[in-house]
């Protein structure tokens, strides 16, 4: 495994506070040429998991509510929520329309949004994310999230002594680790807060549950692809070969894909692509992967 640093992969984000619903939301920019994207990030993450995304491409990547610097932002929490503050987003701007990128449960905030307000994106780039499979009825909500997120949903009930702990916790992970780099690293010590010996998450695990209960069995949000697609917004999922783990097998594969009606042949208006090699995490930091996502972008940004 890679432990040392490498350099920075991306341009340095500015930052701008959006008013939302209890206060604001704060968003970090790239600027650059172009329509810019809106991009979501995953449900225990927050605005800078894009930064390698940002070297080249126009990103405004909020911190969704209950997380990192727009954690203080009051619920309720779940995905209609973030689907509001992504239109608050959208008209801060200024802007009519735009592209929404979204990683891991923020690729279901994107598909909420756009089955929503089809009339306010133009597109929607799903990465491992945004195509849900119902869970069994009656299931323990927090067993489920913790068998799917592992370690990510665990720290949030952890402290660490200091910034480095923190930093050494991430490092460890096996499909996140080998990519640490600068920008890494940064996003990483965004999520910290709190005073040593007893730095967190700044995750409110309220917020994570509501967003995970959503992602798991609400029937709109496990519906969304398709009432967007159906809507006629350009819909594109690049799905990771491997998994969270960085084990062989992802959140996705073929057979789970056609099953939900999606792939080639199924008629469903979705674009469907395996980024090969990739794992969950690694889809947002290879060189390889990123550069899929931005031909995505493109695609449906000239749609």
């Amino acid at each position: 495994m890679t432990t040392g640093r490498t350099r920075r992969t991306g341009r340095t984000a500015q930052e701008t506070a959006v008013p939302v619903r209890g206060g604001e939301l704060a968003v970090s920019r790239w600027p650059g040429a172009g329509e810019p994207v809106i991009a979501l990030h995953g449900i225990t993450a927050n605005g800078r998991s894009f930064a390698a995304l940002g070297e080249d491409t126009p990103l405004y990547a909020p911190d969704l509510r209950g997380r990192a610097r727009s954690a203080a932002l009051p619920g309720p929490y779940g995905l209609a929520a973030h689907t509001e503050d992504v239109i608050a987003l959208l008209d801060h701007l200024g802007r009519e329309r735009a592209v929404l990128v979204g990683h891991s449960m923020g690729a279901f905030v994107a598909a909420l949004t756009a089955a929503r307000h089809p009339d306010r994106i133009a597109g929607v780039v799903l990465v491992d994310g945004g195509v849900g499979f119902p869970a069994p009825e009656g299931t323990d909500i927090d067993e489920l999230l913790e068998a799917v997120i592992g370690p990510a949903m665990r720290r949030l009930s952890m402290t660490f002594p200091d910034r480095e702990a923190y930093r050494a916790f991430f490092r460890e992970h096996p499909a996140l680790g080998p990519h640490w780099n600068d920008d890494v690293q940064a996003y990483i010590d965004r999520d910290l807060v709190g005073r040593e010996p007893k730095l967190r998450s700044s995750c409110v695990l309220e917020a994570v549950r509501a967003d995970g209960a959503d992602v798991l069995a609400d029937p709109e949000t496990l519906a969304a692809v398709r009432t967007a697609a159906s809507a006629g917004v350009p819909m594109t999922l690049l799905w990771a070969e491997r998994g969270m783990l960085d084990e062989p097998r992802g959140l996705y594969d073929e057979d789970r894909l056609a099953a939900a009606g999606l792939g080639p042949g199924a008629g469903s208006g979705v674009t469907v692509r395996c980024v090969p090699g990739a794992n969950h995490y690694s889809v947002l930091l290879a060189p390889e992967a990123t550069a899929a996502v931005r031909t995505a972008l493109d695609a449906v940004r000239n749609t």
